[in-house]
């Protein structure tokens, strides 16, 4: 990426129709940070040139409340120029995406901001352009590793909230909201699986105000009354979490009467562990989510699969998700259910990349 010293927008594109989606981020944060031009990085090529960075452009802030940080905003998920989708209702994807850095003691605005969260950014848009789903509040994802893969942190996951000080607002393309991306540890995904990103990050704010990622802290839930409140919360409502986002996920059409092979990746498997027991007993269904592909688990009397070209709907019954949870495990390998369940599942390696998509480690 390079650096470009202000706000506005490159000439390689049309802007013959002005700029009123990127003038409507402008402003919004111009009310929260008054007369403070930020550092901006713009992608030197254009995604639709060809380039490797979706988004048009990252801009940077400095902010002393409630402890001194960076603010990292997006330009580029929602439509900055003209008018190009068909819904008059919605600004592109319909959000732009915000991250909140802890800057270690000493750093001054004058410092120049880490480099990692805008590829961490740029990551997360490379997955929405190309899969075409799209984030929103109360979403999470594994992190395959630590979100900052230059640093000892415990933070591996990040979930999706309404940043704090940035409300949704109407722009001349359409409705905008500002979705803050939040770096959490394992203990921390594991309480949200068990309930609801929202109420556990409720529980959290005190300990991480404005949800501003620190790489250096670690797991809050650590502190047993914290963690008794969530555990009080996940015991009383279930799970809330309706899908999760997976980069592995294939499946195989049976062979005569034989079970289908649903194929999984070993990163996603501990998730997957973690959810169902807190959904299906419940009476709610989970979603698998990949980049072209979409799996429904469902409660029910008698096991089956359904598919329907890129859809697959799964109904397991009590004693087939007991099997299930006692027999699946984040290693490479097949796991068969039991006999009539017409499920059998594969566990495939899941890699770790780094922020330029290079592989650096392997699970499973």
């Amino acid at each position: 990426m390079q650096v470009d010293t202000t706000i506005a927008p490159t000439d390689d594109h049309d802007n013959d129709g002005g700029t009123p989606g990127w003038d409507a981020i402008n402003a919004a944060l111009a009310c929260i940070y008054p007369g403070q031009e930020p550092r901006h990085f713009g992608s030197a090529l254009p995604w639709t040139l060809g380039g490797d960075n979706p988004l048009d452009g990252i801009s940077v802030y400095w902010s002393e409340q409630p402890r001194p940080h960076w603010h990292y905003v997006t330009y580029g998920f929602s439509e900055l120029f003209g008018k190009e989708s068909e819904d008059a209702q919605v600004s592109g994807f319909g959000f732009e995406l915000t991250f909140r850095l802890a800057v270690p003691e000493g750093a001054t605005p004058a410092d120049v901001p880490p480099a990692w969260p805008m590829n961490l950014l740029q990551n997360l848009a490379r997955y929405v352009f190309e899969s075409g789903n799209v984030f929103e509040q109360g979403h999470h994802m594994n992190a395959n590793g630590p979100i900052a893969l230059d640093h000892d942190t415990v933070l591996r996951y990040v979930a999706f909230m309404q940043d704090p000080q940035l409300a949704p607002r109407d722009t001349p393309n359409g409705r905008l909201q500002f979705l803050q991306v939040i770096g959490l540890a394992d203990g921390e995904m594991a309480a949200i699986m068990r309930w609801c990103t929202e109420q556990v990050l409720k529980v959290l704010e005190p300990g991480m105000p404005l949800w501003i990622t620190d790489l250096d802290r670690g797991d809050l839930l650590r502190d047993p009354a914290l963690a008794a409140q969530v555990d009080e919360g996940s015991l009383r409502e279930g799970s809330s979490t309706t899908s999760l986002f997976v980069e592995t996920l294939e499946w195989s059409l049976p062979a005569g009467n034989g079970p289908v092979e649903l194929v999984l990746g070993a990163g996603q498997v501990p998730s997957l562990l973690q959810l169902l027991p807190m959904r299906l007993p419940f009476g709610e269904t989970l979603d698998l989510v990949g980049r072209e592909r979409r799996w429904t688990f469902v409660p029910g009397d008698r096991d089956g699969v359904v598919l329907d070209g890129a859809g697959a709907r799964c109904t397991l019954s009590a004693a087939t998700l007991r099997a299930l949870l006692a027999t699946l495990a984040p290693r490479r390998g097949t796991y068969a259910l039991p006999e009539g369940s017409g499920l059998v599942v594969e566990v495939r390696p899941t890699q770790m990349r780094d922020g330029k998509g290079n592989p650096v480690d392997t699970i499973g």
